[in-house]
């Protein structure tokens, strides 16, 4: 599952290397990428839960693994949490969920998450055709990836969900306002994650300054059940920088009907 800024596009890289043996399944989050944007939507980690449910009941899925990254990290461990007997495994890839010390936000999400600021911002960055909100795009998810060649290709590819009709942009700043809210409410949750018992994974590439290896070490700390692996070098889009390593990650997670 991707987040604020992409599309399942992110995953472009890896599928290849888990697929088969694996059956994968991406999807864009209603309001991103190619599903539908209704106006006025109220576009909120909790109704993501929702969207999340649809898939896996529209696909009749039984027993998921689910592989959350950024802005999923919310819906997809809420999902977790409330059918733990139809979780597989969990998998947290550079994600977060509630109040830690560590985390630390990209400067464009504290930007359009924080209270009146966020309303100038908006109107800012719009303005010219959306000229400040491309180059501020531009300059925020180049800094997700290590390597120039793959800035150059998915840059273009990730952005174009914004200068389409419709655009992302209500989803984008809708999430960004039910931010701050999530991250306190899921605070509430740590005994629920505490009880939680399918395996979980945690693969976070250790060059993150914002969903970095501080945020990783307190999930693990908070999934009992969890094992915690920091790929060196690599960014915030770990399965971008490092495909190959992930997927090896994934694919040798530990099942919990295997246990």
């Amino acid at each position: 599952m991707h987040g604020f800024p992409d599309t399942l596009h992110l995953y472009d890289r890896l599928l290849p290397w888990l697929s088969p043996p694996r059956r994968v399944v991406t999807f864009d989050f209603l309001g991103w990428g190619t599903s539908e944007k209704p106006a006025g939507y109220p576009y909120t980690a909790a109704n993501q839960v929702g969207d999340i449910d649809a898939v896996i009941e529209q696909l009749h899925l039984q027993q998921v693994v689910l592989v959350a990254h950024d802005a999923s990290g919310p819906p997809a461990i809420d999902w977790a949490l409330a059918h733990a007997d139809r979780v597989a495994a969990l998998v947290l890839l550079n994600t977060y969920y509630g109040a830690m010390p560590a985390l630390r936000p990209p400067e464009a999400i504290l930007l359009f998450s924080t209270p009146l600021v966020r309303n100038v911002a908006r109107a800012v960055s719009k303005a010219f055709h959306n000229w400040l909100f491309r180059k501020m795009y531009w300059w925020q998810v180049g800094r997700f990836m290590r390597e120039a060649p793959d800035r150059e290709e998915f840059l273009p590819l990730l952005y174009q969900q914004f200068a389409a009709t419709p655009s992302t942009q209500p989803a984008f700043f809708r999430l960004n306002e039910d931010l701050l809210f999530t991250v306190r409410d899921r605070t509430k949750r740590i005994p629920q994650m505490n009880a939680f018992r399918p395996p979980v994974r945690i693969i976070f590439g250790a060059s993150d300054p914002y969903l970095n290896v501080g945020v990783a070490r307190r999930f693990h700390e908070l999934f009992p059940t969890s094992e915690l692996f920091l790929l060196p070098g690599a960014y915030h889009y770990v399965q971008i920088d490092e495909p190959e390593q992930v997927a090896h990650l994934l694919l040798s997670t530990p099942l919990a009907h295997e246990a």
